[in-house]
């Protein structure tokens, strides 16, 4: 029938890309899927309007943030798992703290929790976006491509360091302390963000900000039940 074979197609086609950290032009799904171009271009189109997909600047798709959501095991498990811990290190610290993935070219909010213990804080919304290497979520996302020629040398820091500082580069007076996820799957790329207007918050945000990281990773890969 031919709904099964576009489903079946559109399935092929998010699995072709899944499978592909660095993207796929869409010549290249044509090709794997053994359609036209123009076909293939039409089952992108609707992948990406329900952002499963997503066209970076270079043309080429790659997965987009729905795929969290549906991910039933996995990464929407994540998300849950990591809402409580997000949580507590909110609470400590006194200051918005999200779980950020990468979409494309872009860094979006996925969850976000306000600390309770404090009147005054900085927050934003689920689904805000920022461009990818921008800010201290950016910068972290960025971090776990692999090094590029010509990378900068702000990019190269937060590898070394493992962990990204910023102030005031996608919010006049904002500080973000960032924590990459170094997660088995390389097309799954998080990272937990924290912002704040204090300077002696960000500053000492980094130790907590990276156990964070590091329980939601362990809750990810079934470490913490080990």
């Amino acid at each position: 029938m031919a709904g099964s074979q576009t489903l079946a197609r559109g399935l092929s086609a998010l699995r072709l890309i899944a499978d592909s950290p660095q993207g796929l032009p869409v010549q290249e799904v044509a090709d794997r899927l053994d359609v036209h171009r123009t076909i293939a271009y039409r089952i992108l189109t609707t992948l990406t309007e329900f952002h499963l997909v997503s066209r970076g600047s270079d043309g080429r798709y790659r997965v987009g943030v729905e795929t969290v959501a549906l991910a039933r095991g996995y990464a929407a498990g994540l998300r849950e798992t990591a809402i409580p811990v997000l949580r507590r290190a909110a609470d400590e610290l006194g200051a918005t703290v999200a779980l950020i993935a990468e979409e494309g070219d872009e860094a979006v909010a996925v969850a976000v929790v306000e600390p309770r213990s404090v009147n005054y804080h900085l927050s934003y919304r689920v689904g805000s976006r920022n461009p990818l290497g921008v800010g201290a979520a950016g910068l972290a996302l960025a971090s776990l491509h692999p090094p590029l020629p010509g990378d900068p040398a702000e990019l190269a820091e937060v590898r070394r360091q493992g962990y990204a500082s910023t102030y005031g580069q996608v919010e006049p007076g904002a500080y973000g302390v960032a924590v990459p996820l170094r997660l088995p799957d390389p097309a799954t790329r998080l990272c937990v963000n924290l912002i704040t207007s204090r300077e002696d918050v960000a500053r000492g945000a980094v130790a907590r900000m990276t156990a964070t990281a590091e329980e939601i990773r362990a809750a990810a890969t079934g470490e913490a039940d080990a």
